[in-house]
This record gives C-alpha cells, structure tokens and sequence, in this order.
C-alpha cells in the first residue's frame, strides 16, 4: 500500500446511475464506457502506475519486518512465497473483470461473488483507508520530530518547547495541509503524488543501502539474527509484506484503462512491477536490518542520527508524499460513505449542490479528527500495520481466492477437466490462507500490539 496507492482511485466514483453497488460520488458522472476509447495506458504505464501503486509507506517498516521474520533468508524466502500469491491475485482479477465486465474492484466482488460480498468489500476499503490514513499521521510526526530535533540540537532526554511536542506538530501539520486539501469535491493533486512517492521511496532505499555500505561510526552495533525463534515467528513479517505489495485494489481500474486488454499481457505486467517492487523493499529490508539488527525501529529513518543530513533530505521526501497522499486515500474512503448514503438515502446524484457540499464537508472532517485523534494516541506506526496488514491479507487473497471459486462454479461443464479443478483448488487455498492470515495477524495485532 502506497504513498499514492489509489491514485488511480478515481474510478471508485466513475458511474452515479441507478446501479447503486458503485462506489459513487457527485465529483465524476463519465460512464465507464465513456473512457474506454480515450486513448488507454500502454504497457510501459501500466507498469510504472502498478508499481506506484505497491511503492510508499510500507518500504519504512521493512527492515524491521525482516527481524522480525528471523533474518534476510527468512524475510526473502516469505516474500517470494507470497509473491507468487500476489501476481496470481492480480491475473484472477483481472480475469474476472473481462468476466463481469466492471472497473473497480469492488464491482468485480459483487459481480462475480453477490451483493453481500460487495458491501463486505466496500466496508473493508473504508477501514483500509482509514487505517493508512491513521499510519500517514503517525509518519508524519515521527519524521517531524527527528527533524525538529537537528533543528534545534536537542539530544535524549531533554526537554523539548511546547511548539515541538509531537502532538502539536501532528495537529498543525494536518489541520494547515492535509484538511484543507481533503475537502474539495474533487483532488487534482494526485497527479503529482503518483512521481512524489516513486522519488521519495527511491531515494529512501538508495540511503539505506548507501547508509549499509558506508555506515555512520555513531550508529552502535547491534545483534543480527540468522534464523527465526519459530516458524511461527516469522509470520510476524507478512502484515507488512502484505501492506507492502498491496496494489490489487487499484490494479482492476489499471486493467480496465489499458489500450489492450489481454490477461497474458497483464500478466507479464504486474510480474514486472512486483519485481521492481520486490527489488525496492529487498534492498531496503536487508541493508535496513543488516545496519541496525534487532534494534531497528518500525520506521527506519527514525534509526538513523539527527543530523545527518542526506537522511533529513529523505525525511522531508516522505512527509511531502504522505500530504498529498492522505488526500487521495481520504477520497477514496468518502466514496465509500458517499455510496453508503446514497443507497441508504436513495437520493439521485443530481441532488441540491449545497446539500452535497455540507455532507461532504462533514464527512471529511469527521473522518480527519477521527484519524488524528487516533495517531496522537498511536504512536508506533507498526502497531497500525500491523492490524491493516490483516485487511490487507483480504484484498490480496480472500476476495480474489472468491472470485475464482465463483467464476469456476458458475461454469456450466458436464465432465469438470483437470485444470477446472486445480484452479478451483487453488481458489480454495487462496482462501484459506488468507483467513488464516487475516485471523492471525489481526487477533496479534488487537490482543498484544494494541491491548498489550
């Protein structure tokens, strides 16, 4: 889940007609239809998008899931395995978008498995982006306070001025930037958040390897482990590798954008971009952990010594990304509620424009204190990933693992092939893994990374 992770979201409020499954919003009236002959995006584009999509967040929590994992061998290995997961989620939907003939991922959810799974994915996205939300604020301070700490030369322990307490600085950050430009009806700026989060994300994990080569004399040495407690403890790993490579809810409208839609296409694509990503989080993960050990923290800028300054660069790099990313992860969120409201309603989109200005307003502010509130109270960014790595472990696996099953049931054969079977299995452990992932990952996260 990326920086700009649903900048290509905008689909999610494509149709205001009387289907109400689609996530709708007064901002966009352009059937889907409408757009298809608008040019499309080539392959190079969808790659670079997809792998845009995956970028952001997560990459600062990756050295920290590789111990957590047990070491660079374990970390690799549980990468790969999910990765084969990840790129086949990405085809099945695909698939089952030609299928159903929709856009967004969510349609393709209720077209292929029912309403009730629909609304279920609609619920999930809403929590999703509510939770990033939440781990975007909380970046936010961590990096601000690193910086205001070089800025003043204060060390450990002393006192810091009112004006660069973390919750003030939270505050004001998000109520001068990121309020304002989650209000407006319709966010323009994810155009320029799309190169933000590639450049950022770059330059983190070129500092990282360059810091794990030529490594600073004040950073003290600490222990690397080779291997995990259990097997067991490595599953402590995969809610950030599942938010890392997280893309599949933007990559159906990607899909639908391109100039030739062909699944053998598609596939070739997203293995590109998840190999661009792999590259971007290996690196980073293994120089990460390798420079600091078991002592690094969840976000690994905040590892690295105050004042060194290539590091401040990087720091200034993600704080830019994650205020022009909430905006778009907030939109994406209130299409959600916009859609909950018109069903519930059953207003027409054409309704009073005022009426639609002061819901939506309400709705944006009611989601940014929500999600301030909390980051103040939540300090540590991996205990949010944590409990959205499970939601993101449904994205990846349950509801595309669905869609197969359905897909292949819906099938009218008198004599079922092998294939049928192996795939219709596969659908089955699709499933599996992901509810026991999801099941995992999220009682840790409530019992011992919230509660404890």
């Amino acid at each position: 889940m990326s920086l700009g992770n649903v900048a290509i979201n905008t689909d999610y409020a494509c149709d205001a007609g009387e289907r109400a499954r689609l996530l709708q919003s007064p901002s966009v009236g352009t059937a889907p239809e409408g757009r298809r002959g608008s040019g499309g995006t080539s392959p190079a584009g969808a790659v670079f998008i997809v792998v845009n999509a995956a970028l952001g967040a997560g990459l600062l929590n990756f050295p920290a899931a590789f111990s957590a994992a047990g070491g660079v061998t374990a970390g690799i290995s549980l990468q790969l395995v999910l990765l084969v997961f990840v790129i086949s989620g990405l085809v099945i939907l695909a698939h089952c978008a030609d299928a159903c003939s929709e856009r967004t991922y969510q349609e393709v959810v209720r077209g292929v498995c029912g309403r009730t799974a629909g609304l279920l994915c609609e619920l999930l996205i809403a929590v999703y982006t509510f939770g990033t939300c939440i781990a975007f604020l909380i970046i936010i301070g961590d990096q601000l306070d690193k910086l205001l700490s070089a800025m003043m030369h204060s060390t450990a322990g002393s006192s810091i001025p009112w004006y660069a307490d973390r919750k003030f600085t939270i505050s004001v950050t998000g109520l001068l930037f990121i309020l304002p430009l989650s209000l407006p009806r319709e966010i323009s700026v994810q155009k320029y958040a799309s190169s933000l989060s590639v450049l950022g994300t770059c330059y983190v994990t070129t500092i990282v390897i360059v810091r794990c080569i030529w490594p600073d004399k004040e950073i003290p040495p600490n222990e690397i482990p080779s291997s995990p407690s259990s097997w067991i403890a490595a599953f402590n790993a995969v809610p950030t590798i599942c938010f890392g490579f997280q893309c599949h809810v933007s990559s159906v409208p990607v899909y639908g954008s391109m100039q030739q839609q062909d699944i053998k296409r598609w596939g070739w694509i997203v293995t590109a971009a998840m190999f661009i990503a792999l590259c971007v989080y290996t690196g980073t993960g293994i120089c990460g952990f390798l420079l600091f050990g078991s002592g690094v923290d969840q976000d690994v800028l905040l590892s690295f010594p105050s004042d060194d300054v290539p590091v401040a660069v990087a720091r200034a790099f993600i704080i830019v990304c994650v205020l022009t990313s909430y905006p778009i992860l907030h939109y994406c969120g209130r299409a959600v509620l916009e859609g909950f409201c018109l069903r519930v309603t059953a207003q027409e989109p054409g309704e009073d424009p005022s009426r639609e200005r002061r819901r939506r307003v309400v709705q944006t502010v009611a989601w940014f204190l929500l999600t301030l509130l909390l980051a103040l109270f939540i300090p540590d960014i991996g205990r949010v990933i944590s409990l959205i790595g499970g939601l993101a472990a449904c994205f990846i696996f349950i509801f595309p693992g669905l869609c197969l099953i359905h897909l292949k049931l819906s099938e009218i054969q008198e004599q079922k092939s092998r294939s049928w079977w192996a795939l219709l299995s596969y659908g089955v452990a699709m499933v599996t893994l992901g509810a026991f992932i999801f099941g995992q990952t999220t009682t840790k996260a409530i019992f011992v990374d919230l509660m404890g």
